[in-house]
């Protein structure tokens, strides 16, 4: 399904359906079709927002965790979004994180898929020559249990990433900027609810990593899928939006009379 792409000022993005804001981040490969299966079910009940994160149009100094956090506070205030249940999958995890920790006063509830912030494997110690299809063709593969799901339209919408020495260098930027920013001092400090569902195959951000996040955040859950990579909301969209929307079912229960 084709959504329409808004513009406010400098965002671009899309807003599907009406109620709480739920607000998607991708990550440092993503795409809106990331999302497409959740956004169709989640629209019918919430405002499914999702930014298109500006990861090539940042000047260099500025190509990093927090600038891009910095772009999300600017476009959540510009949309005047409240009450928002802020996902984020991959390096958009991580800004989801900074983001909560600078400013958690529009944030209701966290949700974490395959997040950076503590520990990820990137693309390898040698950086792709560009032109070589084949390298980016297994690489793309690593996100998914199932290579399959690395579909022909993925890996070239990856290729023509990374054949562009500016885009190559941008990435470089935002993954040195992603190990850089470790957080593992400052979860302690997040007060939101918070989802955390895991790949039990992830080998970009191994399922020890989610057990550490559910370990460091206070009120944190942790849900593993089985046969499952770095991206649930892709690979295993039916089970992803149950147990997301269970989560945020339960959220918004009065809480029991004592």
């Amino acid at each position: 399904m084709q959504y329409e792409i808004k513009q406010l000022e400098k965002f671009r993005y899309i807003e599907e359906g009406e109620g709480e804001p739920l607000v998607l981040l991708h990550g440092l490969f993503g795409a809106l079709s990331n999302f497409k299966d959740l956004i169709e079910y989640f629209r019918h009940n919430y405002k499914v927002v999702v930014p298109m994160l500006p990861l090539f149009e940042l000047d260099i100094l500025h190509t990093s965790v927090g600038g891009l956090e910095k772009f999300v506070h600017k476009f959540i205030e510009a949309r005047d979004l409240r009450g928002i249940h802020l996902l984020g999958n991959s390096l958009g995890g991580h800004v989801a994180l900074v983001h909560v920790l600078k400013h958690p006063e529009r944030i209701k509830s966290l949700i974490l898929t395959g997040s950076s912030g503590l520990f990820e494997n990137g693309m390898g110690d040698t950086y792709p020559k560009r032109g070589d299809y084949e390298y980016i063709r297994k690489k793309t593969e690593l996100t998914f249990y199932d290579p399959k799901m690395a579909t022909k339209e993925l890996v070239d919408e990856v290729y023509d990433i990374v054949n562009s020495r500016l885009k190559v260098i941008k990435i470089i930027a935002l993954a040195k900027s992603a190990i850089r920013n470790n957080l593992g001092e400052e979860l302690s400090q997040i007060k939101q609810p918070t989802l955390l569902v895991w790949g039990n195959n992830d080998t970009i951000t191994p399922p020890f990593v989610g057990r550490e996040f559910n370990r460091l955040i206070p009120n944190s859950e942790l849900h593993f899928i089985d046969h499952c990579g770095h991206a649930p909301m892709m690979e295993v969209p039916e089970e992803f939006n149950r147990i997301l929307h269970k989560f945020l079912t339960k959220l918004n229960e009065p809480a029991a009379v004592a």
